[in-house]
C-alpha cells in the first residue's frame, strides 16, 4: 500500500506528468542551443560624413555602444536599387545586373525575381539554415509594379512579408501584406510608416515560434524625401543648417563635367531649400531611433537580446550642397558612398571601433556565416566579417580594398528646361543644376590600408576621365590627384580596377594593392586592359 498521505498517479495523469515534463526539457533545451537570431535595421538615404548619426542616440548607445562600429563601411552603388541589391545578394551589381532604379534598370523586375531572388541570403537563411524570416517596410524601388507580378508577389524565402509598394513615403502608401494590399492614408496614430513598421515587428516578435531562430529585417523609409517627421518632432532642429563643410557649395573644378557644371555659388533659394530639407531628414530620424529603442527593449524583456545580433545600417549616403549639388546621392564622393554600421551581438565586446573596409556586399555572407552555413556554397562576392565581430580576424591580412561601381541615368533628350546642357541629364533642379546623367557612369576601387587611404576612380565617358584622392590628406576629396600621382600607383590601381569589375565570387576577395600579398605584373595583362592602360596614359599626359 501507499504510504499515508502520498497519492499514486493514475496511468493517465503519470503519462501527462511525463510529457509535459519532456516537453519542458525539450523546449528549454532548443532555446539553450538555438542558433543566434538576426535583426537587420536598414536606413533609406542616411549618410555618416554629414552627421546623419547625430539624431540617433539611443541607437548608437544600444548597438554602437554595446558592440561595435565601423568607420569604413562603404556601399557597392550609392543609389538605392543596386545597393538594396546588393545587400540582399552579397553581389557587386556588374553582377546581379541591377544598374538603377527603373523597371528597366533591372530593379524588381521579373528577371530579377528569376535569376537573383532565389540567391538571397534571407532565402537561403530560410530554406537552407531553417530562420523564420520577417521583413517590414522598403524592398526595391519598383516592387509592386504590375508589369513585375504586382503587389501579389512575394519574394522566396520570406516567412512574413509586408513590402511597401514602390519607393519610400511616409503617409498614403499600400503595404503587401503576404501578397495581400494592405492601404494606410494619414492618420498618424495608424499610418505613419515608420511606427507601423516597429508595430508589425513587435507583433511577429509576440507571435515568432519559440523553437526556431529568426532573421529580422526592418527598411525605414527615414530619411528619404519626402522627409516628413512624426507630429511630435516637426519643430525639432529648428536652428539646424546642413554643415558648411570645406566641400560645401564651392566649384569641383577639377573634377568630371557633371560637377563641373553645378553653379557656384548656389542661389539663396537652393541653400534655404536643402537646410530645410536636411532639418526634416534628421527629423524624420528620430522615430527611427524610437523604433530602434523598442525593438531592442522587447528582445531584452523577451530574454533574446544576448542571443540576437543587431545590424543597423544605410543603403547609401547622401549629399546636401557639396561641391554645390544641392540634394542626393549617385556620387562617388565619401559623402554618398561612406554609411554607418553597427553590429552587437553573442561574443562582441562593447565599445569597439573598427577601421578595417568592409562592403554592404559582406553583410549576407556575415549573417550567413552567423547562421552556420558555409557562404563559399554561394555565388556571393563579399565576405564575411564575422571573425572581425569577434576579435578573431587577422587583420594584417584583411582586405584592403572595395569596389564601387554606378551607371548613370539620364535619356538621349534634352530637359526642356536646361536645354544648355545637352542631352542625356536627370535629377535636375530648377536652377538647371543636375544630379546625374548617362555618362555619370563610373567604377571606384576605395582602399583602406595601414600605408594608404585611397580612392581611384574612372569613367566610362569621352574623356576616360580619372580622380584620386587621397583621403587621409584630404577628406573632403577637394584635389583630383590624378595627374600628380606616381604612374606606378596609378597604373596599379587601374589594374586593380579592371580586375575588380570582372570578378565575381572568392575573385572578388583577391589581394589588393596595397596588400604584401599583392602582384602585379604588367605583362600578364591582356588585350583590352592594355589598352584601356594605354589609353589612360594618354589622358593624364
Amino acid at each position: 500500500m501507499a504510504p499515508a498521505g502520498r497519492r499514486l498517479p493514475t496511468p493517465l495523469s503519470g503519462l501527462l506528468f511525463l510529457f509535459l515534463s519532456a516537453c519542458v526539457t525539450v523546449s528549454g533545451g532548443a532555446a539553450a542551443n538555438r542558433k543566434p537570431n538576426i535583426l537587420l535595421v536598414l536606413a533609406d538615404d542616411l549618410d555618416v560624413a554629414m552627421g546623419g548619426m547625430t539624431p540617433l542616440a539611443k541607437t548608437k548607445k544600444l548597438i554602437g555602444d554595446a558592440g561595435i562600429t565601423f568607420t569604413n563601411a562603404f556601399v557597392a552603388s550609392p543609389l538605392c536599387c543596386p545597393s538594396r541589391a546588393s545587400i540582399l545578394t552579397g553581389r557587386y551589381p556588374h553582377n546581379h545586373h541591377v544598374i538603377n532604379n527603373t523597371l528597366e534598370g533591372n530593379c524588381s523586375s521579373t528577371a530579377w525575381q528569376k535569376s537573383q531572388e532565389p540567391l538571397t541570403f534571407p532565402a537561403l537563411l530560410h530554406n537552407q539554415a531553417g530562420y523564420q524570416t520577417f521583413f517590414a517596410g522598403k524592398y526595391l524601388n519598383q516592387y509592386g509594379d504590375a508589369k513585375a507580378g504586382g503587389l501579389g508577389h512575394v519574394p522566396l524565402g520570406w516567412t512574413q512579408w509586408i513590402g511597401l509598394e514602390r519607393n519610400s513615403k511616409y503617409y498614403n502608401y499600400t503595404l503587401s501584406v503576404n501578397g495581400k494590399p494592405q492601404s494606410h492614408g494619414a492618420d498618424y496614430s495608424k499610418d505613419y510608416l515608420t511606427d507601423v513598421l516597429a508595430n508589425v515587428s513587435l507583433e511577429f516578435l509576440k507571435d515568432k515560434s519559440s523553437y526556431q531562430p529568426f532573421f529580422m529585417m526592418v527598411s525605414t523609409p527615414a530619411p528619404h524625401s519626402p522627409w516628413t517627421p512624426a507630429p511630435q518632432y516637426q519643430n525639432t532642429y529648428n536652428n539646424t543648417k546642413a554643415p558648411r563643410d570645406p566641400n560645401f557649395n564651392v566649384h569641383g573644378k577639377d573634377k568630371h563635367w557633371l560637377i563641373r557644371q553645378a553653379k557656384t555659388p548656389m542661389s539663396n533659394s537652393s541653400v534655404q531649400f536643402l537646410d530645410n530639407a536636411f532639418r526634416n531628414r534628421w527629423r524624420t530620424l528620430l522615430s527611427v531611433d524610437d523604433l530602434v529603442e523598442r525593438l531592442v527593449r522587447d528582445l531584452e524583456a523577451r530574454k533574446e537580446l544576448d542571443n540576437t545580433y543587431i545590424f543597423f545600417t544605410s543603403d547609401n549616403g547622401y549629399h546636401t550642397g557639396q561641391f554645390s549639388l544641392p540634394l542626393d546621392k549617385r556620387q562617388l564622393y565619401e559623402f554618398d558612398i561612406r554609411v554607418p554600421l553597427m553590429v552587437r551581438g553573442p561574443n562582441i565586446k562593447p565599445n569597439q571601433t573598427s577601421p578595417l573596409p568592409v562592403a554592404n556586399v559582406d553583410l549576407g555572407p556575415t549573417m550567413l556565416d552567423i547562421a552556420g552555413y558555409d557562404v563559399n556554397k554561394t555565388q556571393m562576392d563579399g565576405m564575411s566579417f564575422l571573425p572581425v565581430l569577434e576579435g578573431r580576424a587577422n587583420t594584417s591580412s584583411w582586405r584592403t580594398d572595395v569596389l564601387v561601381e554606378y551607371e548613370g541615368e539620364g535619356h538621349n533628350v534634352s530637359d526642356p528646361s536646361c536645354p544648355v546642357l545637352g542631352p542625356g541629364v536627370s535629377e535636375c533642379f530648377p536652377d538647371c543644376v543636375c544630379e546625374d546623367s548617362f555618362n555619370n557612369t563610373y567604377a571606384c576601387v576605395r582602399t583602406v590600408a595601414p600605408s594608404a587611404n585611397l580612392q581611384y576612380c574612372e569613367f566610362d565617358d569621352k574623356e576616360v576621365f580619372v580622380e584620386v584622392y587621397n583621403v587621409t590628406a584630404d577628406p573632403y576629396q577637394l584635389a583630383n590627384i590624378a595627374k600628380t600621382i606616381d604612374q606606378e600607383v596609378l597604373e596599379r590601381m587601374n589594374h586593380r580596377l579592371m580586375m575588380l569589375q570582372s570578378c565575381s565570387g572568392p575573385s572578388c576577395r583577391t589581394p589588393g594593392v596595397y596588400d604584401s600579398r599583392y602582384r602585379f605584373d604588367p605583362r600578364q595583362m591582356f588585350g583590352s586592359h592594355r589598352t584601356r592602360l594605354s589609353r589612360l596614359r594618354h589622358v593624364l599626359k
